[in-house]
């Protein structure tokens, strides 16, 4: 069985990522009871910011065909939200990881309050080498988190050895268009993710090579993009209206650098839009064994 890695310096920017900017989430972000971080899937059906947070993890469920009694890995899971609701909703039995240890003592307590510590359990570690059996796990799911990886192939491989025969993986994240854009449009993406703590995004094309060095076949993808731009057309009206404020505090070190690039590279996600949304769905065949997968991005 593997062991968790040790931090490294990539995992410590992350962990001050979250932790210093928890704030802001909370405030302008948030959804308490699902405890979502993650764009929203707007449709006819789901029109306010709330309804379409939960909308994200139904389009993901539903994708990754989830049955009760599985054992689903919520890779990079934050504060537990999607594993709690998978959970409370499909019956299953949830392993959450995160590297930042204030996300799972976040997720442990509302594992407790909610009366589901029987079928959830959190560890603070990286996804891409996790502390689970060869093929332990039914369902993949990751949520706007694979972006933090340096490593995204690492990712995949990982999921290969992690997946039982006719299992599957969901995601939901960011991807480029192209590598790579004109230099000006370069810098605007870099300046974007790089303030997150997302050192790239990869292409569906490199997507696409990471899972056939996996051994997974049969991909299919479906541009999700239309759905999540009132999401990111949100964040960036939100952090327009909290700009001058930001610029005024961080120099007089009542906002950190965490909580500075945070509003900051939320304003160029909209206008210069070099990223889309993309669902992604393919078939792993390891040891002559199929199994199957489902990316959300």
């Amino acid at each position: 069985m593997p062991t968790t890695s040790p931090p490294t310096a990539h995992f410590h920017d992350i962990t001050r990522y979250y932790d210093e900017t928890r704030f802001d989430y909370k405030v302008a972000w948030l959804n308490e009871e699902n405890q979502a971080v993650h764009f929203g899937f707007y449709d006819r059906n789901h029109r306010t910011h709330d309804q379409a947070l939960l909308n994200t993890n139904q389009i993901m469920a539903a994708r990754s065909r989830i049955e009760p009694g599985q054992h689903v890995l919520d890779a990079g899971c934050g504060n537990g939200g999607s594993s709690l609701w998978l959970a409370a909703q499909k019956s299953v039995r949830v392993t959450g990881i995160t590297p930042v240890a204030t996300q799972v003592a976040a997720a442990e307590k509302q594992a407790s309050q909610r009366k589901l510590t029987h079928l959830c359990q959190f560890i603070e570690g990286d996804y891409c080498k996790v502390p689970l059996e060869d093929n332990s796990i039914n369902v993949i799911w990751a949520c706007e988190s694979l972006c933090h990886a340096e490593d995204k192939a690492a990712f995949y491989r990982e999921a290969s050895r992690l997946l039982k025969p006719g299992g599957r993986i969901v995601i939901a994240e960011y991807i480029r268009y192209q590598r790579p854009y004109p230099k000006a449009e370069e810098q605007l993406l870099l300046d974007w993710v790089n303030r997150w703590a997302i050192p790239d995004l990869d292409t569906t094309r490199e997507h696409q090579a990471h899972l056939e060095n996996a051994a997974f076949s049969n991909v299919q993808i479906q541009d999700y993009t239309r759905y999540a731009f009132i999401s990111l057309k949100n964040l960036y009206q939100i952090s327009r209206r909290w700009l001058w404020a930001n610029y005024l505090l961080y120099p007089l070190g009542i906002r950190t650098r965490a909580q500075h690039n945070n509003i900051v590279g939320s304003n160029p996600s909209v206008s210069g839009i070099t990223t889309g949304a993309m669902v992604l769905r393919a078939h792993h065949r390891p040891k002559a064994l199929w199994k199957s997968m489902n990316f959300i991005v």
